[in-house]
């Protein structure tokens, strides 16, 4: 049985979401692509919760699956209580507008079709919110003053409008229906450094007026570190490491989120020389390694890492996936017992023969 938090808004237990892969003329399903592979999260009302990771690790997809824009094919979503995952299409509606996305490209999300005015208030149409239209276009009014966009300019369709506009339109129209949780999919990489901290500070002022709360998924640790409360590292379809910004930033657990630390660019000479702790290209999801996903790429793998998969060792402010910080708090915590349980995991250290591979240069 799993225990949730009473305080969670937002709880995801085992989240899968798979994707076919089809061949032949009859089309027949002869694999599939794990792109999420058993995702566990909290998120806490208020707070800003950032999902970071290299292309491709399925971070937009576990977004997309959170909303069901994309059917996850396992696992459990608990929105204030309510398994989502449970409820059909219709009833799943009520609490689409508590959970809105802001997509990554403003210029694909918005209808090219559709003035702004009728763009905002798509939604409020949808969820029956305003007593009629000319109630509506005066929220549509109020939201574009929020967002700093002059509400003379609600009939103009949104190739008239910049980029850092578009986007500012597509959060006004993600707050017209009254979300409680807003998914942040890359909302400011195709910003200017410039457009992207004003939408960064509009996004803080929003939930400091409106108790927002932010699923932030991005590559930027730069904006991480600024905007978020609490990092996932996810790699391969999975959450590798879990915790605190200024913990995560300060004293990272797993070489996967090292890694991603030591490629931020540096002024620093000393550091430009380090050479790379992630080794090749990241792997197929579909043919996903054995034992731990990052092993063939990790500078400091052990022999055991490629034969099981690596433990969730539970930390203070979270959790990271990986043996080394099993052996990590097994240290802080004391001597080892003489003994390990029957049909325990191997640990990675022992008396003898190393365990350790060369590294690869």
């Amino acid at each position: 049985m799993t225990l949730l938090s009473a305080d969670a808004l937002l709880e995801v237990r085992g989240l899968k979401t798979s994707f076919p892969i089809r061949s032949g003329v009859l089309r027949r399903v002869r694999g599939a692509v794990r792109a999420v592979d058993g995702v566990d999260l909290t998120i806490y009302p208020g707070e800003t919760l950032a999902l970071v990771g290299e292309s491709g690790c399925g971070k937009t997809t576990v977004g997309r699956s959170l909303l069901r824009l994309t059917e996850p094919t396992g696992g459990n979503i608990w929105l204030s209580g309510v398994n989502l995952t449970r409820l059909s299409r219709q009833a799943f509606k009520t609490y689409r507008q508590k959970m809105q996305i802001v997509m990554q490209d403003p210029g694909a999300a918005l209808d090219p079709r559709l003035t702004v005015r009728d763009a905002i208030a798509e939604g409020m149409d949808a969820f029956g919110i305003g007593a009629n239209a000319e109630a509506r276009t005066q929220r549509v009014a109020e939201l574009m003053c929020r967002v700093s966009l002059d509400p003379e300019l609600m009939w103009r369709y949104p190739h008239e409008f910049s980029g850092g506009q578009r986007q500012r339109i597509c959060i006004a129209r993600a707050l017209a229906v009254e979300p409680v949780l807003l998914i942040c999919d890359e909302a400011t990489s195709a910003l200017d450094v410039s457009i992207q901290a004003q939408i960064l500070n509009l996004l803080g002022e929003l939930k400091a007026e409106r108790g927002l709360t932010y699923l932030f998924i991005t590559h930027d640790l730069g904006v991480v570190r600024y905007f978020a409360d609490r990092v996932a590292v996810m790699y391969l379809g999975r959450i590798v490491e879990l915790g605190k910004t200024e913990r995560i930033f300060a004293e990272p657990m797993h070489p996967y989120t090292k890694a991603l630390l030591a490629s931020i660019p540096s002024l620093d000479p000393a550091r430009r020389r380090v050479k790379p702790m992630a080794l090749g290209d990241v792997p197929s999801p579909a043919h996903p390694p054995s034992g731990c996903h990052f092993h063939p790429r990790c500078s400091v793998r052990l022999d055991l890492c490629s034969q099981y998969e690596p433990p969730v060792v539970p930390l203070p402010d979270g959790l990271s996936r990986c043996v080394l910080a099993q052996e990590s708090r097994a240290g802080e915590a004391g001597p080892a017992p003489a003994s390990a349980a029957p049909g325990a995991a191997p640990t990675a250290c022992r008396a003898g023969t190393p365990t350790r591979e060369p590294r690869l240069d």
